[in-house]
């Protein structure tokens, strides 16, 4: 009798258990693979720790001898020193050969001013006064920023920087104020006019550190409306009161050059 045939289906589904024991052996495998991985990683950072730890405990020490208690009666204890820096001390006050020294060299400062806005000064935008202990040099708000706000125009730099260009190299003071009309301003950056002129007088300190002056020859003082020169009920009027002003001292101390 002839044996009769086993179908194809069954020889496969007999092998299909192959197939989940090779799955299972992959999903092991890489079961493995990432415990290794994760105490590789594990085991860089305690070594980067103890490393550390070594370096830190292990360091040369930095700090002072510390003070023997019970010196030799012929020894005398170091002085404690204090911790509160000293103020500088008071100058002496510039004689009067010294104040017109630096009254000429203000003057030749204002000179060089001129020169460097002498278009801008012939077409009456900007000003430049002098007196033997100030340069007043009167900028309008619209050659820096734009209305309402505190951020520098593009153009604005190059003015700083002829500004600059006088100002470095010497030790005068020089004390920068913004001015606003009364036209109110309430935004989340400028709650007032305080703000918003205190911001411009800081923006100009900024460009003038930016180009290599010295900060702590500079001073930033915001007056928002509240000295005005001009009337502002008129155009040109507010228009005049919009300004920054630079004031720059025949003396070297900033706090102490109150015009």
């Amino acid at each position: 009798m002839r044996r009769r045939r086993q179908p194809q289906d069954d020889l496969h589904n007999k092998e299909r258990w192959l197939i989940s024991y090779a799955d299972f052996i992959t999903l092991l495998f890489a079961f493995f693979v990432v415990m290794y991985s994760i105490s590789s990683i594990n085991e860089g950072k305690y070594k980067v720790l103890s490393e550390t730890l070594n370096g830190v405990f292990n360091a040369p020490q930095r700090s002072l001898e510390p003070i023997a208690v019970g010196q030799n009666p012929g020894q005398s204890a170091p002085e404690a020193t204090d911790t509160i820096t000293t103020p500088p001390a008071v100058t002496e006050p510039a004689t009067a050969e010294e104040q017109r020294a630096r009254s000429a060299e203000l003057q030749t400062m204002a000179n060089e001013l001129s020169q460097e806005f002498d278009q801008l000064i012939r077409q009456g935008v900007v000003s430049v006064e002098t007196s033997d202990a100030w340069i007043e040099l009167n900028l309008p708000n619209s050659l820096l920023f734009g209305s309402g706000d505190a951020e520098p125009h593009y153009d604005a730099f190059e003015l700083v920087e002829k500004i600059a260009t006088v100002l470095k190299g010497r030790d005068n003071a020089v004390k920068v104020e913004g001015f606003t009309d009364n036209e109110p301003i309430q935004t989340a950056r400028f709650p007032s006019n305080w703000e918003l002129s205190s911001a411009r007088a800081a923006a100009v300190v900024r460009m003038l550190v930016r180009e290599g002056v010295e900060p702590e020859r500079l001073a930033a003082v915001g007056y928002g409306q509240y000295q005005p020169v001009a009337r502002n009920d008129t155009d040109k009027g507010r228009r005049e009161n919009r300004r920054v002003v630079l004031l720059i001292s025949r003396d070297a101390n900033v706090r102490g050059a109150v015009r």
